[in-house]
């Protein structure tokens, strides 16, 4: 077995871990400052809307025109008294767009275009956008977005609790926020092509937080009938039980993705698809990170805020005082059992992850007596 693999089985058993659960302020700090810096990235440089979401022209030149884009976008601001976007196509030709245009005036402006560019007007074709029609794409896009969350919240409550329905909105909330932060930064420009990757990344970050809750759920079944483990310890065993799978869906999307954007867009020089595959990589990395660190520590202090999580966690770490305080051993795995113990416990419950963790399935039969179990 590779030693990724071996890794993946010990988190799995208990073996091994780490305490996200119990680092959950730093994963807050962390998230919060880069969601701040999202948002003064959104408010300071604003997002570059395409024509498809303000209305306006593009223009695509003939093949391997011999201006290059700062020459190009200089002709396009003079001729339309707007500011200009210009890509270079990969087969050589210019994409002009004009954002914010009187559809009216194209012809003008196409013209005048051409004859700075060394062509004919005819050679130049023109792609023209009206400011409603514009409009029209931006309010069904936010409208999209907002099903979307809706449809999530309901599901998730459904399927699992509203606790879990909210830390998954959260999540949500916090991948895009970040998303549209970095489109803010960047300058990349808004288009049709960018809403679609957001709500893929959507998808994709849900789905990873699902298959956590999924685990979670199971694992915490009759969870006040014992005095092992807080639910904090099952989540944080349900995060490293599915760590490595979470790692490894999300750099096996990401090498594709990043192919498209660092290569196709890069190199190549082909602009849409730049648009959907920035907002993929990014959502994609965002979308791991709050599936791990952000969407489970938040339902274990949403559950954790219950009279009943509160008087299981007082009994847990009354009886690891206890036994602190007796010398013996504190790992819940090594701790004697009674045999009602065993019939009240989760049969799949594994040993709290931290320091010093072992499976608890060598210390099974100790402390209770032999015989059929009840």
């Amino acid at each position: 077995m590779s030693k990724l693999g071996n890794l993946g089985a010990r988190l799995h058993r208990g073996e091994v871990g780490y305490d996200f659960v119990g680092n959950r302020k730093i994963w807050y700090g962390i998230s919060i400052l880069i969601t701040i810096t999202a948002i003064l990235g959104l408010t300071v440089r604003g997002l570059n809307m395409g024509i498809e979401f303000q209305g306006g022209a593009a223009f695509t030149t003939p093949k391997n025109m011999s201006a290059s884009v700062s020459q190009a976008e200089k002709y396009a601001e003079d001729a339309s008294g707007h500011d200009a976007v210009v890509q270079k196509l990969g087969d050589g030709s210019l994409r002009i767009q004009i954002a914010g245009i009187d559809t009216d005036k194209s012809d003008s402006i196409k013209t005048k275009l051409a004859k700075d560019l060394g062509t004919s007007s005819e050679s130049i074709a023109a792609d023209l956008v009206g400011p409603s029609w514009g409009d029209q794409v931006a309010n069904k896009a936010w409208e999209g977005l907002a099903i979307f969350m809706v449809l999530v919240v309901i599901y998730l409550a459904i399927a699992f609790e509203w606790r879990m329905a909210l830390a998954a909105l959260v999540a949500l909330i916090h991948d895009i926020t970040i998303t549209i932060g970095i489109y803010a930064l960047v300058g990349f420009e808004v288009t049709p092509g960018t809403v679609i990757g957001l709500l893929t990344i959507l998808g994709y970050s849900l789905y990873d937080t699902v298959v956590v809750f999924d685990s979670l759920k199971e694992q915490t079944k009759d969870i006040t009938k014992q005095t092992r483990w807080t639910y904090s310890d099952i989540a944080n065993r349900s995060i490293n039980g599915t760590l490595v799978r979470s790692i490894n869906t999300t750099v096996v999307a990401l090498l594709p993705v990043g192919a498209l954007l660092f290569i196709g867009g890069g190199f190549l020089g082909a602009g849409v698809l730049n648009d959907i595959s920035l907002s993929l990589f990014v959502g994609l990395a965002a979308g791991a990170y709050s599936s791990i660190f952000i969407a489970t520590p938040l339902v274990a202090d949403l559950k954790e805020a219950e009279p009943q999580m509160k008087a299981l966690k007082k009994r847990v770490l009354a009886k690891r005082a206890q036994a602190a305080a007796q010398g013996e051993p504190v790992e819940p795995e090594v701790t004697a059992r009674s045999d009602d113990d065993y019939d009240d416990e989760p049969e799949d419950a594994a040993a709290v992850v931290g320091p010093r963790t072992q499976p608890a399935s060598r210390n099974r039969g100790r402390g209770r007596p032999s015989g059929k179990r009840r």
